[in-house]
């Protein structure tokens, strides 16, 4: 099964690679978009593809971060998630400005806010709660917590109780106390962690360091930049990190990715997990839904990060 993933992951790559040549000039923007229908078990039409990426194009305004390749990601998204994409980004632009409205910034991040939650049922002060909580984070590490933070204080205001800060620093702490190292890294570990509702801090922290070992006893060095996969993995009981070392080296293996190592594992790790959520009793639970919205976040925010354009031109963009 993941071996069919990957193939198509291969051929989805190859044929955005020819396809947007000249307007993707990041290739990791293309594996990351290639992933997003292979985790979602989602056929590629290229023709609808384009379809959806012009429309973004044209529906957004002249400045906006929306016409850089950040547009490839969403009309992935778009397209795996919704029969009308038209309708959904027409909503997609609806809850941007009532984030804009509730106190967020303009800019690429909270559209990526706002893509994190698309498609669920939305209390109306979810954005006031979100912003809240985003301004907690701050107060605790003002010099990590940066607007890339938006996603996920989206997804905690929308599960987490009101002491969710206090929870988060719980996992922090005895992290840092286990060998994290502390920065941004471990505050996306500890944001991702405090978002499984069915297990304690203990269970998962153990978990996380069972990962983290197993994962180093395979011989993949635990970077801090891999944190948040630990994290995700950990969702899984028992996860096989022989299993994901072997679809890691699968990938260091095909030519066109062998020069994206870091890439690489994350798309590892998306690729057991998105499978693990069919073949197991994974499926059954409420953490479905959980786990499938982290790894949408992972894949959107990463090309966020990558697209240098998006990023320059969110301070001065509206949609």
């Amino acid at each position: 099964m993941i071996q069919d993933q990957i193939n198509q992951y291969e051929d989805i790559y190859t044929t955005l690679k020819k396809r947007l040549r000249w307007q993707a000039s990041d290739h990791q923007v293309l594996m990351l978009t290639a992933s997003i229908y292979c985790t979602n078990d989602h056929p590629f039409d290229v023709e609808r593809f384009m379809d959806i990426s012009e429309m973004i194009k044209k529906e957004s305004g002249m400045f906006s971060h929306m016409k850089s390749q950040l547009r490839f990601s969403c009309a992935a998204l778009l397209d795996v998630k919704s029969e009308d994409p038209r309708l959904q980004f027409e909503r997609l632009q609806t809850l941007y400005s009532r984030l804009i409205e509730a106190g967020f910034k303009k800019g690429v991040y909270t559209h990526l806010a706002a893509l994190a939650v698309l498609g669920e049922e939305i209390d109306p002060d979810l954005p006031e709660r979100a912003l809240t909580l985003y301004k907690r984070m701050a107060k605790e590490h003002l010099f990590l917590t940066g607007h890339s933070d938006y996603p996920l204080a989206m997804l905690l205001a929308k599960k987490g109780p009101e002491n969710i800060v206090d929870y988060i620093e719980t996992f922090y702490d005895q992290l840092n106390h286990e060998g994290f190292r502390k920065g941004n890294d471990l505050q996306t570990m500890s944001h991702i962690l405090s978002l499984q509702e069915e297990e304690g801090p203990e269970s998962m922290i153990s978990r996380a360091l069972r990962i983290h070992d197993a994962l180093r006893s395979e011989g993949i060095r635990m970077k801090p930049a891999f944190y948040p996969h630990i994290a995700l993995l950990s969702f899984v009981k028992d996860a096989d990190c022989g299993r994901v070392r072997s679809i890691w080296d699968n990938l260091n293996g095909i030519k066109a990715f062998k020069w994206h190592k870091d890439v690489n594992f994350m798309m590892a790790v998306n690729f057991y997990v998105s499978n693990q959520l069919e073949d197991t009793s994974l499926a059954t639970t409420s953490l479905t839904t959980t786990i499938e919205t982290l790894i949408q976040a992972q894949q959107t925010a990463m090309i966020a990060t990558m697209s240098a354009t998006a990023v320059i031109t969110s301070s001065s963009s509206d949609s």
